[in-house]
């Protein structure tokens, strides 16, 4: 195995900005984005570490600000950051405020390495932001002069980062000034954070390495993202090409930035899937390399792979598909399946979706029967492997083009299977968790007119209508009148109903009329279900088998159980 070399040790600040280390941000990084939350903890964070003037600064115990990960050539300055651009860029900001408020230049070192005419070394900024921002940073931050109009800049035209950089220099004077009014207690703190404050560097000579350092991080709990490191590696190889290394940026930020970080890290282990066709064995990213980056280069992968994936997942994730045709239908259909216990079924809709991006009559075909195959292995309770095996074939499927409605195709529920899933339905449906609130929602769809909204209540319970422990005085013990035909038929799903939370009550052990007041006569919203139920005069064990009956053919009429899949 071949050696990894890596330099670990603790800094304190000062010996981190100096000419030890070259500081360079690649554009390929996420833009700075600490805010003045973030910026107003730290100071606080330093002023309560250092304490009073009780302690010499050499006695104070030193504080620990965390992490930085670099990709630095042996014997050189030069340090590309990996990890800890938010921190660097904060301290340069700390230092340029420190150095305008005890008007010492000394401190001007820390921020900007001065020329050295007989050594062949030009001046040069400690710290090198992305390219898009350096000009700015330099000119208010770093140059000696830097602060001094800083109070005029107007934010209009300003990009995000170079806001948060304007709003914390500000806050940071505004702070440093109220919490440390005397010049000496300034000085202590410039002392201290450049003295006692450290900074753990981390470093190896290429990304491979630094690759494995991210993954220990990781295991850690620090905030490092497999998205990251794979924005690192995949545009880092486009870096001989400025203006393609910009334009593939601005796509994988925007494409972030439209999904969310959560999703957009979700989306990777979904692509992931989509290659792999099999359970995840190992860190998501060590399979995404061997499955999918084999197969793609950088701008390839971006171009034709994370930007189709990603506009097929945000339709998934939002059901908002557009199309002039089915647009609604399909929507409807993800709505659906976003309710089901289990996530499986996203990567062949993102397949699916972007193959037949076009072709809305496909794709909502193609839903109709993912959305009956997902529910049934929901109600059959199939084990994570057993769902894993029979997506992948699905995949597998939709790649090779082959027939998904044919009798034998993955996408079908075999003879057996429906079987069983009728039997589960005609069961004690109350008692199978998850499985019977989406089973009677989607009833009650079928019975609404329109496309009901559940969206819009906090909380939907299950009621019985034959109560489970009918009071011994009541009109349900001379409807059923053996504790036998009780067990038979309460926990069925012809004795079941749905009830918003304002109506989940305190009426479910009263009688029949009585419920049939509360359940209805309320000017709160009721569900089509309950409507119907509460129609009956009375509510016997011959209603319920009656009803039962109905609402199992429903769903076998939905879900096509025991019928031809054409």
């Amino acid at each position: 195995m071949t050696a990894i070399k890596i330099d670990g040790a603790g800094y304190p600040i000062k010996d981190i900005f100096c000419d030890q280390f070259s500081f360079n941000i690649p554009n390929y990084q996420r833009p700075y984005a600490w805010t003045t939350e973030e910026t107003e903890r730290l100071l606080d964070d330093l002023i309560d570490a250092m304490g009073d003037n009780s302690n010499d600064i050499s006695d104070i115990p030193p504080y620990f600000l965390g992490n930085i990960v670099l990709i630095k050539p042996i014997g050189k300055p030069d340090s590309e950051v990996v990890d800890g651009q938010q921190r660097l860029t904060t301290l340069t900001i700390l230092l340029s405020v420190l150095r305008k408020l005890i008007n010492d230049d000394e401190l001007g070192d820390f921020i900007y390495q001065a020329g050295k005419k007989f050594a062949g070394i030009d001046p040069r900024p400690r710290l090198y932001l992305r390219e898009r921002d350096q000009d700015f940073f330099e000119k208010h931050i770093q140059i000696l002069e830097g602060l001094k109009d800083i109070e005029e800049i107007a934010v209009n035209n300003l990009s995000d980062p170079q806001k948060n950089i304007l709003n914390n220099t500000r806050i940071l004077l505004k702070r440093i000034s109220e919490k440390l009014p005397e010049e000496s207690q300034k000085l202590r703190l410039t002392q201290f954070l450049l003295q006692r404050c450290y900074l753990v560097a981390v470093s190896t000579p290429d990304f491979e390495s630094t690759y494995r350092i991210f993954s220990v991080l990781n295991d850690r709990g620090l905030d490092l993202s497999i998205t990251d490191i794979l924005k690192a590696d995949l545009i880092g190889k486009i870096s001989d090409n400025e203006s393609l290394e910009n334009k593939y940026t601005k796509k994988w930020e925007d494409i972030e930035v439209k999904l969310g970080r959560d999703n957009f890290q979700e989306l990777f282990s979904h692509i992931r899937m989509i290659y792999a066709k099999r359970r995840l064995s190992r860190k998501v990213i060590e399979e995404f390399r061997e499955y999918v980056l084999v197969k793609h280069n950088p701008r390839d992968f971006i171009d034709n792979v994370l930007q189709p994936f990603s506009e097929a997942f945000d339709d998934i994730k939002k059901c908002d598909f557009i199309h002039d045709h089915g647009a609604k239908e399909i929507n409807e259909l993800l709505k659906w399946l976003q309710r089901i216990d289990h996530s499986e079924w996203i990567p062949p809709t993102i397949l699916y979706i972007k193959k037949h991006k076009n072709k809305p009559e496909k794709i909502l075909a193609f839903l109709t029967y993912l959305e009956r195959f997902a529910a049934g292995l929901m109600i059959l309770r199939t084990t994570i492997y057993q769902r894993n095996k029979r997506y992948a074939d699905i995949l597998q499927a939709i790649e090779d083009d082959a027939d998904l409605y044919a009798v034998d195709s993955p996408l079908q529920l075999s003879s057996s299977e429906q079987e069983e899933i009728i039997k589960l339905l005609d069961g004690n449906l109350y008692e199978m968790r998850k499985v019977n609130l989406y089973v009677l929602l989607r009833l009650d769809s079928l019975m609404s007119d329109g496309i009901p909204n559940y969206d819009g209540y906090k909380v939907i319970t299950i009621e019985h209508i034959l109560p489970q422990n009918p009071p011994l005085d009541s009109q349900w013990n001379q409807w059923f009148t053996s504790q036998e035909q009780k067990d038979k038929y309460v926990h069925r799903l012809g004795n079941l109903v749905l009830l918003s939370h304002k109506k989940n009550s305190s009426a479910k052990n009263y009688e029949y009329e009585v419920k049939k007041d509360k359940y209805i006569n309320n000017p709160t919203a009721i569900f089509a279900l309950t409507i119907q139920a509460m129609k009956e005069k009375e509510w016997t064990p011959e209603i319920i088998e009656k009803r039962q009956r109905y609402l199992l053919a429903q769903l076998q009429d939905l879900w096509k159980l025991n019928q031809s899949n054409q």
